[in-house]
């Protein structure tokens, strides 16, 4: 048998080997400035040389284009242009820019596919303009990136430790105030918000791949002011609803949910995991962009609490952005990598390793079920094995 395995061992090393040396002398090649340029001319490589180039320069700019979209949301340029289009000198007064400085703002719009110039040089909006206009929680995500790009002035001080207290870990220092009294907890307001803002975004997204409307009662563990329990009220109409979140949040929670006309249906435990158990009486728990705001040992004390307060048979949720997602490797990896960099805490997990937690933790018959939009959010469902 050892006799057997020796030139499998070598025929893998000589494998390896080869590609290693096929890389080395491909990176080589690619990066002669002589070698770019005849690509950028030969007619079988011209397309890939050229796409490569302006993936390059975008890469360079991202940071600009974004800055563009940024502005045009501050100033409210697509609301303005929701009812049909309009002039740029209209636009810019609309907006109180200088006309010339409004022509620059509305031709970068336009390259970024967020506007369309009409044959009368009037603008209105593409497709992406318009999609934007349909989900305010976006604008409100966008808004809240001005924190994220000043943390990430200098990225490698960041990496390095070295930048100091970040914006972002001060815009999440929430939670401090969030223990106390609801009275004086102001800063949770805008954290409300926001929270609102990105769970409606992918509520109906979780909502019509897993309706819940076989489950009597939810937990939402983390649940903000409740626009995800909200969203769920309106698919299940005889679901009975639970929210578990901060004290002030639970309290600011209580509120909107009496405006929506569901106190009824609701009741809010204000609470910190782990420190605090989770209410029980719940057939189902969901955690909504919540795991991957936390790292492992917090992920793994806070399932642990979800198996505490479920039935056996019970069924948690986990739906959130996942690493490893086919399309959306960037948004993992860069994009949540440098935001919970900058937070100071998490990081996107794969399907796999949020289904090694779960096991751990005491879940069984974990399976993924299929959204609309895998990108913005995917979907675990999970029971609750009666053995611990």
């Amino acid at each position: 048998m050892a006799g057997s395995d020796t030139p499998r061992g070598d025929g893998a090393h000589r494998k390896d080997s080869w590609r290693a040396r096929w890389r080395a002398f491909r990176t080589r090649t690619i990066a002669r400035p002589g070698f770019q340029r005849w690509a950028a001319g030969f007619p079988l490589t011209r397309r890939i040389a050229r796409a490569n180039t302006k993936a390059l320069f975008d890469l360079c700019a991202g940071f600009v284009y974004s800055q563009t979209l940024f502005a045009c949301v501050r100033l409210d340029l697509f609301r303005l242009l929701a009812d049909g289009p309009l002039a740029p000198d209209a636009l810019a007064a609309r907006v109180g820019l200088a006309p010339d400085r409004a022509e620059r703002l509305l031709k970068a719009a336009t390259a970024l596919d967020l506007l369309a110039r009409l044959p009368d040089g009037r603008f209105a909006l593409a497709d992406l303009g318009a999609a934007l206009i349909g989900n305010p929680s976006v604008a409100a995500m966008i808004e809240h990136h001005a924190l994220l790009y000043a943390d990430l002035a200098d990225p490698v001080a960041l990496l390095r430790g070295e930048a100091g207290p970040t914006n972002l870990s001060g815009y999440w220092a929430y939670a401090e105030a969030a223990r106390g009294d609801p009275a004086s907890a102001a800063p949770v307001a805008a954290y409300g918000e926001l929270m609102g803002a990105s769970q409606a975004l992918i509520a109906g997204d979780i909502l019509d791949a897993y309706p819940l409307r076989d489950h009597h009662r939810i937990l939402d563990v983390g649940g903000g002011e409740g626009a995800f329990l909200k969203a769920a009220a309106r698919h299940a109409p005889g679901l009975d609803l639970m929210l578990f979140d901060l004290p002030a949040v639970a309290a600011r929670a209580a509120t909107r949910f009496a405006e929506a006309d569901l106190s009824a249906r609701a009741r809010t435990f204000g609470g910190a995991f782990p420190d605090d158990p989770l209410p029980g009486g719940a057939d189902v728990v969901t955690l909504v962009r919540v795991v991957h705001d936390h790292d492992d040992a917090k992920v793994r004390a806070l399932l642990r609490a979800a198996h505490a307060a479920l039935p056996a048979g019970g069924t948690l949720l986990i739906a959130e952005p996942m690493a490893g997602t086919p399309g959306a490797e960037a948004m993992a990896d860069a994009y949540f990598g440098f935001y919970l960099l900058a937070m100071g805490t998490g990081r996107c997990r794969t399907a796999a390793e949020l289904t090694d937690l779960l096991t751990e933790a005491g879940f069984g018959a974990i399976r993924e079920i299929p959204t609309r939009r895998p990108l913005l959010t995917r979907l675990l469902v999970s029971t609750r094995l009666d053995n611990r």
